[in-house]
């Protein structure tokens, strides 16, 4: 099937429109191979049949299933330890010193773009490790992503071992359960999350999560372009308490899109947070 530069950037309009992901021309080659599959599984002629379908369509399952071709969902238990750490022993327990003064026993984290779901069981593991009685805490963990496949995956929550590979042992025996060589999550992580599906382009959902402490959303703002990115951020913004902090991925920045935050340096580590 063939993919003009032509009917490559309308395609790429259309998904920019609705998730706010934008794919350079550099990435013709890997948009092409999923539109054909798609395509292919619908018995259409041509890709330029296949966008004329999507185009004009009232029902968004198909739009759906072809995100669910086109996203990126690399991740595994602990990515990035150094900044998790740093958020475990540095940025939990300060946060947690403030809501003790007030007696404010609520925690609320929002793992965005959460994939298959390791990123907000391992913040699971990370609160019940990290706070003192943690039984009298009211802990909630919104996971969310665009893509409906991942979450169904997140919400079984059984894993191969690549990963559960840079899990510590001791919590690999706490919070796991081995069963024909994969690794199922316990029920005492799971109880705390919860899964939705969420465009993070749709502020109306994005608005429906309110009163998060903390928004982790890291290395999912790379598939955006600057105007994506700061109206995703202004909602973020809306999104966290005051005081609330965001943790994005190495390559990212909240300072050129967004002068709303305030960069911290919190023990070794560059955070964002909304200002009290």
């Amino acid at each position: 099937m063939v993919l003009s530069d032509d009917l490559f950037d309308k395609f790429v309009k259309l998904v920019y429109r609705k998730t706010g992901i934008f794919y350079e021309r550099n990435k013709k080659y890997y948009v092409q191979k999923r539109l054909e599959k798609r395509a292919e599984m619908l018995q259409l002629d041509s890709i330029h049949d296949y966008y004329r379908m999507l185009k004009f369509s009232t029902d968004s399952a198909e739009f759906d299933k072809l995100i669910n071709e086109l996203t990126v969902n690399e991740t595994y238990f602990f990515r990035d330890y150094p900044q998790l750490r740093n958020f475990a022993e540095e940025v939990l327990p300060m946060v947690v010193r403030e809501k003790n003064k007030s007696n404010n026993r609520n925690l609320k984290i929002w793992s965005a773009a959460c994939s298959t779901g390791e990123e907000p069981y391992t913040l699971s593991i990370i609160l019940q490790e990290m706070l003192d009685e943690p039984k009298t805490w009211n802990l909630q963990i919104v996971a969310s992503d665009i893509n409906t496949d991942v979450l169904r995956t997140a919400r079984i929550g059984v894993y191969e071992h690549r990963s559960v590979r840079d899990v510590p042992p001791e919590y690999l025996k706490k919070y796991f359960t081995k069963q024909d060589g994969s690794y199922r999550v316990n029920p005492d992580v799971k109880k705390f999350v919860q899964f939705r599906k969420i465009n993070l382009m749709d502020s109306d959902a994005v608005g429906h999560i309110t009163g998060c402490d903390f928004i982790f959303c890291r290395n999912c703002l790379i598939y955006f372009d600057d105007e994506s990115r700061k109206a995703v951020l202004a909602d973020f913004y809306e999104s966290l308490n005051p005081g609330g902090i965001i943790f994005l991925g190495h390559s990212e920045s909240v300072g050129r899109i967004s002068s709303a935050y305030r960069m911290q340096r919190i023990g070794d580590g560059i955070v964002y947070s909304k200002p009290r």
